[in-house]
């Protein structure tokens, strides 16, 4: 089964388009990814947060292992990232990323997230999460793999 990445918002733009598929060129199993997008709510602030987490709840079950992308959320190094991900996935369990919206995730997420991950203190925009986060699970993979990708 494939990483799943629950993302609200459109589909990629063109330019994010391009290094996605560069990476995802690259990536072999375990580490393949499906991209799941859920629309933005068209109200603001705190009920466009429990809009979208209700439509992001739906989509999770209770067997999968679940990693929240926050600012709020635990910095990892890539060896740490790779760790993190290892655990489910040598145990033949479903990981699944959440991208949340611009105002973040409800609480529900937050609790039902079996790891929160901060990429950085810096806030990004949706659109360069999604290649950092991409480019992420490949040196994930050659870290893995014992590859020279990634260099301490």
């Amino acid at each position: 089964m494939p990483i799943r990445i629950l993302a609200i918002g459109k589909r990629h733009e063109s330019w994010v388009s391009e290094g996605i598929a560069r990476y995802e060129k690259r990536l072999k199993k375990p580490f393949l990814c499906d991209w799941v997008f859920l629309p933005h709510s068209a109200r603001e602030s705190v009920a466009a947060r429990q809009e979208e987490s209700e439509r992001l709840l739906l989509r999770l079950t209770d067997d999968e292992y679940v990693i929240l992308l926050d600012e709020r959320g635990k910095m990892l190094d890539s060896p740490g990232l790779t760790r993190l991900l290892l655990t489910p996935l040598e145990s033949s369990i479903n990981v699944t990323v959440i991208i949340g919206g611009a105002y973040g995730v409800s609480d529900s997420i937050q609790q039902r997230a079996n790891a929160v991950w901060s990429l950085s203190a810096l806030v990004f925009p949706h659109q360069l999460v999604r290649l950092i986060l991409i480019e992420q699970l490949y040196r994930a993979q050659e870290i893995a793999a014992g590859n020279p990708y990634h260099h301490v």
